[in-house]
């Protein structure tokens, strides 16, 4: 009798696991992935996707209302929200199909339920059958966090509930300044909802450049989102189907329905981490990983979100590769965290890439800084009042390029491109070199010549 009935255990059937099993199975290895909802996880399933799909949707309504200064007379639009979201299940249950077939094709093998560790080689499936694996590789994923509990939070719903919605809401109140909150402020502003944004901290997108911060606020605001900000929800009333969410600095407002996007924590609880010894990060609550993403246990490893590291699906993809590759592929992969692009998909978007200028000024003593704002082609026909921003944060001493920060239509599909130059450490020199694709925005990028700001650290004496 073998020892291991697998090689591989996976838990948590979402885009880390996935590849993980997927490149694991590539090398020879046998392997077992478990899911317990749904195969695709929080970003095919209730994430990144059917959220894209909610911003697509809902930014129609701009185009509509654009068109007329080119030309276009359109007769009154309406909008469906039930077809959205039978459109968007649609798809979803395309992309799991997807997701799960190709699992299959790789040669693991999935099991639909849940599983825990009973020691640092066995797991226990919900229906009490054991399976022993030489790895195991945890990808459980991240839930929403709705903080402290205060009078109400029963009523509050968070970007799972969202997604399923039967109705649009016409007044909403969320309660957060992050990727989750924006953007689910300017898709249900932009499906023609009263949107009101709470935030506890100064401004919205702590840990953005600021002046990603503060243009990305004009702008909401602009097109009709209010934003309150140092205040934070005390509590929640229902009164049949409206709700009156009451904040500390005294203010009350009336809604249909009232969402919390403060964050997410790793899906960290009821695994039985501490039956196989796998040890909780004491700073993020998450599990504890050196660079191979091996945890304290030599033979366990843990990826994506539920290491709360950087928690981004692309992350967790390449996490799942290096390991695979690592384990079972024969060479040792290092996921490099550093200078990965995101994007905020509220409108404008938001695209960026490294340093901001404040993380910047604290480790080069020389930065420089290249920074224009300007309103877009489209807007001179269409008459929308919208500015983009571009920026960029170079290291005066070597000419390097450390940050790039966009907001406008589609910073992100630029910010993509301007990610591997910042990553091949490029010179603002070689951004200089480049000849302009005109008219774009991106052009910007490379004719920008004189810094709006220069900073320079004075060597102590």
């Amino acid at each position: 009798m073998a020892e291991f009935d697998v090689d591989l255990f996976v838990i948590g059937g979402g885009s880390g696991g996935v590849r993980a099993a997927r490149i694991a199975a590539s090398h020879g290895a046998r392997v077992m992935i478990a899911e317990e909802y749904r195969m695709g996880g929080t970003c095919v399933i209730r994430g990144c996707v059917p959220k894209k799909l909610f911003v697509i949707g809902s930014h129609v309504r701009q185009e509509l209302a654009d068109a007329k200064g080119f030309g276009w007379s359109i007769p009154n639009a309406t909008f469906d929200w039930p077809t959205l979201i039978a459109n968007k299940d649609k798809e979803i249950a395309r992309l799991e199909a997807a997701y799960t077939a190709n699992v299959e094709k790789s040669g693991a093998r999935i099991v639909k339920t849940r599983a825990v560790l009973e020691d640092a080689h066995t797991v226990r499936l919900l229906d009490g059958k054991t399976i022993r694996a030489k790895y195991i590789l945890i990808a459980a994923g991240g839930a929403p966090n709705h903080g402290a509990v205060i009078p109400g939070i029963e009523h509050v719903i968070s970007s799972n509930e969202a997604f399923h919605l039967e109705k649009l809401p016409r007044r909403i109140v969320i309660q957060g300044g992050g990727y989750i909150a924006l953007e689910f402020a300017c898709i249900f502003a932009n499906f023609g909802s009263d949107v009101t944004v709470i935030y506890r901290g100064d401004n919205i997108l702590r840990g953005f450049d600021d002046d990603v911060r503060a243009h990305v606020r004009g702008e909401m605001e602009k097109e009709g989102i209010t934003i309150l900000t140092g205040c934070t929800v005390t509590s929640v009333n229902r009164h049949g189907d409206d709700f009156t969410t009451h904040l500390s600095n005294g203010s009350s407002i009336a809604s249909d329905k009232v969402m919390f996007a403060i964050g997410r924590h790793p899906n960290v609880a009821n695994l039985g981490l501490e039956n196989a010894g796998v040890a909780i990060n004491p700073v993020n609550g998450g599990i504890a990983v050196d660079h191979f993403s091996k945890t304290s246990v030599d033979n366990i490893y843990a990826i994506g979100d539920v290491t709360h590291r950087l928690n981004l699906t692309p992350v967790a993809i390449r996490e799942g590769h290096a390991f695979a590759d690592t384990v079972f592929g024969g060479r040792s992969v290092q996921v490099d965290h550093r200078d990965t692009p995101t994007a905020v998909f509220c409108q404008p978007e938001v695209g960026t890439v490294g340093l901001t200028e404040t993380e910047a000024r604290v480790q080069f003593s020389h930065v420089d800084v290249y920074k224009t704002s300007f309103r877009p082609i489209k807007a001179t026909l269409s008459g929308r009042d919208t500015r983009v921003l571009m920026k960029l944060v170079v290291d005066g001493a070597s000419d390097r390029v450390l940050g790039c920060h966009i907001v406008g239509d589609g910073a992100a599909e630029i910010i993509q491109a301007v990610a591997i130059a910042v990553k091949m450490k490029a010179t603002k020199a070689a951004f200089d070199a480049t000849l302009a694709l005109h008219p774009t925005a991106a052009e910007e990028l490379v004719t920008m010549r004189t810094p709006t700001a220069r900073h320079v650290r004075q060597a102590a004496e």
